[in-house]
């Protein structure tokens, strides 16, 4: 048997600070490919929330346009005749003014989680391996 065959386990494991520092841009470019994918999965979910909010608002605005017709409907009924179709004309132009608020506000709340579409998370998490590279972070060895 040869004088390597019978290293200790532990040194066996033991890497070489060459080899360390020969490692360090692969676990570099691994680190960066990782903080992409995190901050292409929180534009991903910020823009769908921004996308449903849209979509609210465009129903909120249709339904805007019906009670602007039924409000046009409802005043020339009334000029027309003073009787009762204007007056079941008002009562559904009532109810598309609520559902056309409904929709508006629900629109509005779903926006403003989507918007900015900035990935907060991943902007954070650079933030820190930045700081970490630098030996400012919370696992900093304290200089003398």
């Amino acid at each position: 048997m040869a004088d390597s065959d019978l290293k200790a386990p532990e040194q066996s494991t033991k890497r070489s600070l060459g080899k360390l520092l020969g490692s360090l841009p692969d676990l570099l470019s691994r680190m960066i490919r990782g903080e992409v994918a995190l901050a292409k999965k929180e534009l991903v979910t910020k823009l769908k929330d921004a996308g449903v909010g849209i979509g609210l608002l465009v129903g909120a605005a249709l339904f805007g346009f019906f009670l602007l017709a039924v409000l046009i409907t409802a005043g020339v009924l009334g000029l027309a005749t003073v009787v009762a179709p204007w007056l079941a004309a008002l009562i559904v132009a009532g109810v598309l003014l609520v559902v056309t608020g409904v929709l508006a506000l629900l629109g509005v709340k779903a926006l403003k989680k989507g918007v900015p579409p900035v990935p907060q998370h991943a902007v954070d998490s650079v933030k820190a391996d930045v700081a970490a590279l630098k030996g400012q972070g919370a696992y900093a060895e304290p200089r003398s």
